[in-house]
């Protein structure tokens, strides 16, 4: 008689909710949303075309119009925000550019508000290393240190000439203590209730951010390693963000993100606010520069690395691939 025994084998086979398409995206425990991804954006001042940022493939600097049309592009796309970065022609000590009404990036976020303030969420970085001559986030006093209490003046300034000019979102990236606080109680003082406060409460000193400082045109010297937070230290960055919150800090941010995800992980443990994440430039152009020369699929790497940082427990994500994403997502 023939022997019909199966093979020993496991019992328990987590396999079986891997074997098709179907199933594995039914049972699939974090899901990437368009909604959930914010584009930053760069607009130039005194340029009359978009300028390629050679660090960065495929990411501009725009001029006021191709701006607006990128913004109306990322609605149509479905993604939930675009934040702005401005590049102007002068700069100063004091980053005067930043609170001028007639500042690029004010000028800029009017425009891109007037545009499609209605469809998307209209961020604001708020930080003065893109208007200072010497590059850093704040004032200098006279040893040339970053002046904590000088520099939150000047947020504020900049926090209500964002407001007036539609911002819905202030990006407070500079790191100073206080500036959450600082920035809400001026707000609060000139009506402005209801405009959000993003914080960068964890916002890393980092190797990454040179292809940033390329698409600014920083000026910047040495580091800012006395204001941003210590790549070794972890506790220290939930005290941060727990300060931030105190203040009255709508949602946080961890920067840059894919090297700190156990910060995203522990922060998304204990917030009571919604916790964002920024893959900032030199984790972009890490994938490009690995794309470019056939060492990784491209459309794949893009979208493991989002879902990745959402699977940590960011709830909002920064990334220069929102758009492109979003349609990468589509069914």
């Amino acid at each position: 008689m023939a022997d019909h025994t199966q093979p020993a084998g496991p019992a328990i086979r987590p396999r079986r909710l891997r074997q098709s398409v179907a199933l594995r995206r039914l049972v699939a425990e974090t899901r990437l949303d368009p909604a959930e991804l914010v584009l930053p954006v760069f607009v130039r001042e005194g340029i009359d075309a978009p300028q390629a940022i050679s660090a960065m493939p495929g990411v501009v600097q725009h001029t006021l119009e191709s701006l607006v049309a990128a913004a109306r592009e990322a609605a149509d796309a479905g993604i939930g925000g675009i934040m702005l970065f401005g590049v102007p022609v002068a700069k100063d000590a004091l980053g005067s550019g930043a609170d001028d009404p007639d500042g690029i990036l004010n000028v800029a976020l009017r425009a891109v508000a007037d545009a499609v303030g209605d469809r998307l969420v209209v961020m604001a970085d708020l930080c003065l290393d893109e208007f200072t001559d010497h590059g850093h986030c704040g004032v200098l006093d006279a040893s040339g240190r970053v002046d904590n209490d000088a520099t939150l003046e000047r947020y504020a300034a900049m926090g209500l000439a964002q407001a007036r000019a539609g911002a819905h979102v202030l990006g407070l990236s500079g790191m100073m203590d206080g500036q959450v606080a600082h920035v809400r109680d001026a707000l609060d003082a000139e009506g402005f209730t209801d405009t959000v406060i993003l914080a960068y409460a964890a916002k890393y000193t980092s190797g990454l951010y040179g292809p940033f400082r390329e698409a600014v045109q920083s000026s910047l010297e040495g580091d800012r390693a006395t204001y941003q937070q210590d790549p070794a230290n972890a506790t220290e960055a939930l005290r941060e963000l727990e300060l931030d919150i105190a203040e009255g800090a709508d949602i946080v941010m961890v920067k840059p993100a894919m090297p700190h995800l156990d910060i995203v992980a522990a922060a998304a443990a204990v917030s009571t606010v919604p916790v964002a994440a920024y893959q900032i430039s030199g984790e972009y152009s890490m994938i490009e520069a690995a794309a470019a020369n056939g060492w990784i699929d491209r459309e794949r790497a893009v979208l493991e690395s989002l879902l990745n940082i959402r699977r940590a427990g960011a709830q909002i994500i920064l990334t220069y691939y929102a758009v492109e994403a979003a349609r990468l997502l589509r069914p």
